[in-house]
């Protein structure tokens, strides 16, 4: 019997890129939200899913979900998430139209291909396949396709648990983004990251007030000149050196199949050794306090009463009190902070039945295979889950060429998967759900 589900995932996933679901992050100009959602739930339905298609919070953000039953009503339930929002993307700096799908050249071309409408289709092709033969796992599975990741899900994952919890009903554990995918260790022998930590998200708005005048003026109560001074004490701060459980666990299992070392008085320059990856692992052992946007003044020759700044922190998980504490130092008494966003810190113990279906499965495809947690220094829709109790993973099962610079396509310019990975994580990914 051919696998249904591997001979339409490249279909699927092109299909999806076609949708321009651009998330500026304004919902004024969020588009396409509801023409993937009504594509999806039309997929899940023509094989038999009774499909729910929910509006969160605004004028077409629309969510789709559908249970499968499984074996043992008793157990907790599995949720299977993925997002439908894109960043922005700007066709005349792509070598194809970043909304065209193309397959060519051994890959799938597109905003969202990695991030992440390639395990969207991978999930749909699985799900259509268990449907069609009838298959029944172990335990009920919950697949979710949800808009405003992009954003921060306050408009889809944040917005769902609050008004709609009932949609992940008995739900313990949850799979989605940024995991399963491989890193090459020699010719043919790869590790897999397994998502089971994110860093906190905390975009904050700093504001300074002055008195205003001339610009011709001496002046000693500049709100700009306040403002200015925060953000490059803030930018040029390095946060001290910590290494969170995970991350040290993955220094360990790397270091036994490597045989590289890192030490903590040169980690950082000892993750080099890890290549392209050491961008993502190096964003993990510190918080991090980015400037990003500056406000203040209508005119060259007056001076603003107020000025703001906005800033993208990232904090790691038990370093919330302690980051603040170093913030405000930093910011002194001129300077005043607000959130514009302040999702905490993940952290998923690794191990148990969960995990060791997620290394069997990969096995099945890639005999050596070996699997290791990591940290992203991003954030998903796990944050959102985790506060109703799930331990939240990622595992979008992806074998890449060694030659691949994957981190660089997550939001990147000429963002592309493999056919034959997508492929491949579709196996995968079959296998895992019959045996989780």
């Amino acid at each position: 019997m051919t696998n249904s589900a591997v001979d339409e995932v490249v279909e699927l996933c092109s299909d999806l890129i076609r949708i321009d679901t651009t998330n500026t992050g304004d919902p004024d100009t969020v588009t396409g939200e509801r023409e993937a959602a009504e594509y999806v739930a039309a997929k899940l339905a023509e094989v038999g899913f009774e499909t729910e298609v929910v509006e969160s919070g605004a004028p077409r953000r629309d969510n789709v979900f559908c249970r499968l039953p499984g074996a043992d009503p008793s157990r907790g339930a599995l949720l299977v998430h993925g997002h439908l929002d894109v960043v922005p993307a700007e066709p005349s700096e792509w070598s194809v139209h970043p909304f065209s799908g193309a397959v060519q050249d051994g890959y799938v071309w597109g905003r969202g291909a990695v991030d992440m409408k390639d395990m969207v289709a991978m999930t749909i092709a699985v799900a259509r396949r268990f449907k069609r033969e009838g298959v029944v796992p172990p335990r009920d599975i919950v697949f979710a396709f949800l808009a405003d990741e992009e954003a921060g899900g306050a408009y889809g994952s944040h917005w769902l648990t609050e008004h709609r919890p009932d949609l992940f009903e008995g739900c313990t554990e949850a799979v989605g983004e940024v995991g399963g995918f491989s890193l090459t260790l020699a010719e043919d022998r790869r590790v897999y990251l397994i998502e089971a930590a994110e860093k906190g998200i905390a975009w904050m708005r700093l504001q300074a007030k002055g008195k205003p005048g001339h610009g011709s003026f001496l002046h000693d109560d500049n709100a700009v000149t306040k403002v200015a001074e925060a953000v490059a004490r803030l930018g040029n701060h390095t946060f001290p050196l910590t290494i969170t459980d995970t991350v040290r666990a993955f220094l360990e299992q790397m270091s036994e199949l490597t045989g590289l070392e890192f030490p903590e008085d040169d980690l950082e320059g000892s993750l080099a050794k890890l290549g392209p990856l050491s961008r993502i692992v190096g964003a993990t052992i510190r918080d991090t306090a980015n400037p990003t946007m500056l406000k203040a003044g209508y005119k060259a020759n007056v001076i603003p009463s107020t000025a703001e700044a906005v800033v993208d922190c990232r904090v790691l998980p038990g370093r919330q009190e302690a980051f603040l504490r170093e913030v405000d130092e930093l910011l002194g008494p001129d300077v005043t902070r607000s959130w514009v966003t302040d999702l905490p810190p993940v952290e998923t113990p690794f191990g148990g039945p969960l995990t060791d279906a997620m290394a069997a499965a990969l096995r099945t495809e890639d005999p050596t295979a070996a699997t290791v947690p990591y940290m992203l220094s991003g954030g998903t829709d796990a944050k959102a889950f985790a506060e109703l109790g799930m331990a939240c993973f990622g595992f979008a099962p992806l074998r890449l060429p060694p030659d691949l610079d994957f981190a660089s396509l997550f939001h990147g310019i000429d963002e592309r998967v493999p056919v034959d990975a997508l492929e491949f994580g579709t196996r995968v990914l079959d296998t895992f759900l019959r045996n989780s």
